[in-house]
């Protein structure tokens, strides 16, 4: 089992920056990939960013170049460093991790992130 914490959502001015924080906890040792997924109300879903175990980075076009998705093993902590928000981008912002063996998708909480003036 993982158990996965975000914080760091809020409120933000457009243009602003926000960095959000993903605490695992569990079976660390098993992830492959973590990531971060969003979700509007009646939306499916959507990937925003994703990070292996050998570090290969995948972002969402919308987020490319303003979102920059980081993992400290260390402090078994993920993080998505959000910059020049836009009123699109707000969502409830979710941590998720992938196991390989086996193979299990464990998710967050959620976090609010809303981009308004």
């Amino acid at each position: 089992q993982v158990q996965l914490v975000e914080s760091g959502g809020g409120l933000v001015q457009p243009g602003g920056s926000l960095k959000l924080s993903c605490a695992a906890s569990g079976s660390v040792s098993m992830i492959y990939t973590m990531g971060w997924y969003r979700q509007t109300p009646g939306t499916q879903r959507e990937l925003v960013a994703d990070i292996t175990i050998t570090d290969m980075k995948k972002y969402a076009d919308s987020v490319k170049g303003r979102f920059t998705i980081s993992r400290d093993y260390v402090k078994k902590m993920l993080y998505l460093r959000m910059n020049n928000l836009k009123p699109e981008d707000t969502a409830v912002y979710y941590c998720t991790a992938n196991t390989v063996i086996p193979p299990r998708d464990f998710w967050g909480q959620g976090t609010q992130v809303t981009v308004s003036s």
